[in-house]
């Protein structure tokens, strides 16, 4: 076996949370103290949201978090209709979840690799490294070029992250042989399917993914290397929209104006999601504020960043109701299994309809377009 080969010889095992019934642990936790109890309230307030009919649930995604093994989770959550909108970086879409969906694995880093000390030998054998977790870099590229390829096949024209991710999921159900879009052919892309993933469980059921920084990551460079052919071509090309992601997410609101937030990590969807509140106000809706909300996160709150401003302090801005919310300082590989896992086991959602958000969006002149 080469070096790089046993480097990348362990593959990470996504947690299942249908196999781990929690909710005795979470229920003794709320007899301990500090964020044991914490965690217990938080689990308590997402099953709250799960049984709420009226509720509309969005999860923000921010972090590393399907590289270190959680999208089992997030994909159940999606299929078990848990959640109704995602708001996430592009690199647990892009880099990591829909990289999973084309057959690819990240792999467990030996101990001695997370002093960065190995970082140049790494390097040598294009393999990337997120903290203890490894990735080939040369398929990372051809996500990428796959991004690239499904860019090329569409109209040319601004489309909203949500859109294109959705053209992603498409890809994925028509392309599970891992053929190329259209006439042309990927090349080396094993069997697009050959892993469930959190973009095809979207398409599916469907839930309305947001990136609002969607070219901070593979789709990036896919986007990047489309538009730098068409320049030099003459030919138009594809555009994203971040307004436009604001504007329908912020339909989302004003068409289900009880919502509920369960967000991983903070940063740019944290913000976004909470947005969507007073952006309502600005086209003239009165809608209320995010009536359940749950952060898990290891920002500290003393540093400024948005990461670890509180959901109290969203209060004062008028974005989340203070009823039912809860900060867990805890890191997510953690805290994550705990949270879905108990509400997943409490079973509120086999009574709950599916709202497929998604909808919405395929007749922009009707519903809350109109």
């Amino acid at each position: 076996m080469t070096h790089r080969k046993k480097l990348l010889a362990q593959p990470i095992q996504h947690i299942d949370i249908t196999q781990h019934n929690v909710v005795p642990l979470v229920q003794a936790m709320r007899g301990l103290a500090y964020s044991a109890r914490d965690l217990a309230r938080a689990a308590d307030i997402y099953d709250r949201m799960v049984r709420d009919q009226n509720c509309g649930i969005i999860l923000c995604l921010a972090g590393s978090l399907i590289s270190a093994g959680l999208k089992q989770v997030f994909v159940d959550l999606v299929r078990h209709r848990m959640v109704d909108a995602i708001v996430a970086t592009g690199a647990n879409i892009v880099d990591q979840d829909f990289f999973e969906a084309l057959g690819f694995k990240h792999y467990i880093a030996e101990e001695k690799y997370r002093s960065g000390m190995f970082d140049a030998e790494l390097r040598a054998a294009r393999i990337d490294r997120i903290y203890d977790t490894f990735i080939d870099e040369d398929e990372l590229r051809i996500c990428d070029e796959t991004t690239r390829l499904i860019a090329d096949s569409l109209e040319p024209r601004p489309y909203s992250s949500r859109e294109f991710i959705r053209e992603m999921g498409a890809w994925l159900k028509k392309n599970p042989g891992g053929a190329g879009v259209g006439q042309k052919k990927t090349r080396n892309i094993p069997g697009a399917g050959a892993a469930d993933s959190i973009v095809a469980a979207a398409y599916d059921m469907d839930v309305p993914i947001f990136c609002p920084a969607f070219s901070d990551c593979s789709a990036g460079f896919g986007l990047v290397a489309h538009q730098h052919e068409r320049r030099h071509a003459g030919q138009p090309m594809l555009t994203l929209d971040s307004v436009r992601d604001f504007y329908e997410l912020t339909q989302i609101k004003i068409h289900n104006p009880n919502t509920g937030i369960f967000m991983i990590g903070g940063g740019v969807p944290k913000n976004f999601t909470q947005d969507v509140v007073v952006a309502a106000d600005v086209l003239g809706h009165e809608v209320p504020m995010h009536q359940y909300a749950v952060q898990v996160t290891v920002a500290d709150v003393r540093d400024g960043a948005l990461s670890s401003s509180t959901l109290k302090e969203a209060s004062s801005w008028g974005k989340v109701d203070t009823a039912f919310e809860q900060m867990v300082y805890a890191e997510a590989t953690l805290a994550v299994p705990l949270l879905a896992g108990y509400a997943y086991h409490q079973a509120g959602w086999r009574q709950r309809q599916a709202r497929r958000f998604g909808r919405l969006f395929q007749h922009p002149d009707a519903g809350p377009f109109g």
